[in-house]
């Protein structure tokens, strides 16, 4: 995968700055072709989870958090959005090439491991970028979300991007066919995002449940973007910082490893 000379030099030099942009820009102009799907699907989901939660609780659930029910349950509805569509970004680009038989395509240019991993997770923050400001628009209009800690609230949302885009990564150069992705997206991802305080307190949950919840770092996550739209959480969000950080560069550089590898990817 790397371009090297007779003396073991990258005519690229040490890194492909260039290569590293064409390939972001090839990911990202993948999903902008498809933006009904990509973009417009998410903010459908979110407008119907609100939509269901305000006929079937509205102000009767009365305030969490100090704050209205619909605004609590705003931050985790955007947070789960953002994740599952990070997820989808990377798993479905890889697995499709995979299935197709056209990931030399990604494969042979001179990229290294980590520019390939930074090429699809870049593209995959963008998408996060997008789905979240869209989300958080709508909700401010309609639903009066603010952004009491917006530089806590960009950070976890960038760092689940790339939590979620790393796993997404994984799970595509782990799966063989499009069956073994379902799964892992319904019994591993869904349960990661919908387990994890996006609806409830962890504060009204038994002590073992609770206990359980908090070792789900996608708890963090979505605690971390609830602090920043609305100045409570359920956990310190310097500790949310610290666990989100510590697995995303865990998933980050397994995806490096398997690249390097060629593990499930050359034939």
């Amino acid at each position: 995968m790397n371009d090297t000379s007779a003396m073991g030099v990258r005519r690229f030099g040490r890194f492909n700055w260039l290569g590293l942009y064409t390939l972001a820009e090839r990911e990202t102009k993948r999903f902008l072709a498809v933006w009904t799907q990509t973009l417009m699907a998410p903010l459908v989901t979110s407008a119907l989870f609100l939509s269901i939660f305000t006929l079937a609780i509205g102000p009767a659930r009365g305030a969490v958090m100090g704050v209205p029910f619909l605004q609590f349950l705003a931050p985790g509805i955007l947070m789960m959005t953002v994740i599952q569509n990070a997820f989808a970004n990377c798993s479905s680009s890889l697995m499709a090439s995979k299935v197709q038989g056209n990931i030399v395509d990604t494969l042979m240019p001179p990229l290294s491991p980590l520019e390939l991993v930074l090429g699809y997770i870049s593209a995959t923050v963008l998408r996060a970028a997008l789905v979240a400001a869209a989300i958080w628009l709508g909700m401010a209009l309609f639903v009066g979300a603010g952004l009491a800690h917006p530089v806590w609230a960009l950070v976890f949302v960038v760092l689940g991007a790339m939590f979620m885009g790393g796993l997404g990564l994984i799970a595509a150069i782990y799966a063989t066919k499009y069956d073994q992705m379902a799964a892992i997206t319904n019994f591993v991802i869904t349960p990661l995002s919908f387990l994890s305080g996006t609806f409830y307190s962890t504060a009204s949950l038994p002590p073992v449940v609770r206990t359980l919840t908090h070792w789900n770092p996608v708890f963090y996550l979505i605690d971390g973007v609830r602090y920043g739209m609305i100045g409570a959480s359920d956990s310190n969000p310097w500790l949310g910082l610290c666990v989100v950080s510590a697995v995303t560069g865990g998933v980050l550089w397994l995806c490096w490893y398997w690249f390097r590898r060629g593990y499930r990817l050359k034939a």
